[in-house]
């Protein structure tokens, strides 16, 4: 249209009667929406209401009067990035929804745990449940058997509790023995919350996976097991070496024992949240 109406020098209905165009369009001027409110109600909408999506959030808008067509509430929607929620957990109590990546700034705050495999020197299989303290990098526990179920896991949480005060949160992935019901009932009757890695996301949780690279490089590569009893103390001896000998640069070089000994006598602290990636 303004490509006719300036090289040809015509008027508007002439060059609207060629391009088949209602002289209306041609003057329509679009008028800018202020999308902010309508953006906070789904906001508002989508954080009380944690398992609706974009459908029922379109169907409460309109019953609350909003005029906006489900295209531009769709828009909305992805914008804030509700598109991109993912399931809860299968879990009954204990486990949050959305939860946002923290910054833990004293001992016993955020603790991680997960499963580690290997063999004895017959090539009989085990597992090694180990238990990190995400602050101080101290390994609480390292639980040593040929089977582990979840039934086990809370028993060493149960020998933990009674040993230093339980974490506002426990990282781990999403295996069956965090998930289960035991598990998860342990953890609401305590007041903690089990916050799970995303499925293939092991970056989630990085402190027990490196923690288990470790484990793996200095102890479990490095030593023949004989037996099971042999395996629970030659790990355990390595354990003990780890917090008190072992130096960690992240935390200043000193021994992850040594580290969380500077915090016992301060008073309890809060964490800070940061966005998870």
């Amino acid at each position: 249209m303004g490509h006719l109406i300036n090289q040809y020098r015509i008027g508007v209905r002439r060059a609207c009667g060629v391009v088949k165009q209602s002289r209306a369009a041609w003057y329509y001027q679009p008028q800018e929406s202020d999308d902010g409110p309508l953006l906070r109600r789904i906001e508002e909408i989508a954080a009380t209401r944690v398992r609706y999506g974009f459908r029922r959030i379109f169907v409460l808008l309109r019953r609350e009067s909003w005029t906006a067509n489900h295209k531009r509430v769709y828009r909305l929607y992805c914008q804030a990035g509700l598109n991109l929620r993912r399931k809860r957990p299968r879990r009954r109590k204990a486990a949050a929804h959305r939860l946002e990546g923290i910054t833990p700034t004293a001992p016993n705050q955020v603790w991680s745990m997960d499963f580690v495999a290997d063999a004895l020197f017959n090539g009989c299989r085990f597992r090694a449940l180990t238990v990190v303290d995400n602050f101080s990098k101290e390994c609480l526990a390292i639980e040593v058997d040929q089977q582990l179920k979840a039934e086990d896991v809370v028993a060493v949480m149960e020998r933990l509790r009674h040993q230093r005060r339980l974490p506002q949160r426990i990282q781990t992935d999403n295996g069956s023995e965090f998930i289960s019901i035991a598990m998860d009932r342990w953890a609401y009757d305590h007041g903690v919350t089990m916050d799970c890695s995303r499925p293939g996301k092991p970056t989630d949780n990085p402190f027990i996976e490196s923690f288990n690279g470790s484990f793996r490089d200095e102890c479990l590569n490095t030593h023949w097991f004989l037996s099971l009893n042999d395996a629970r103390r030659k790990i355990e001896s390595w354990r003990v070496d780890y917090n008190h000998f072992r130096t960690h640069s992240s935390i200043g070089d000193v021994p992850p024992a040594e580290f969380a000994a500077r915090f016992s006598s301060q008073p309890k602290a809060e964490f800070s949240s940061s966005a998870r990636t």
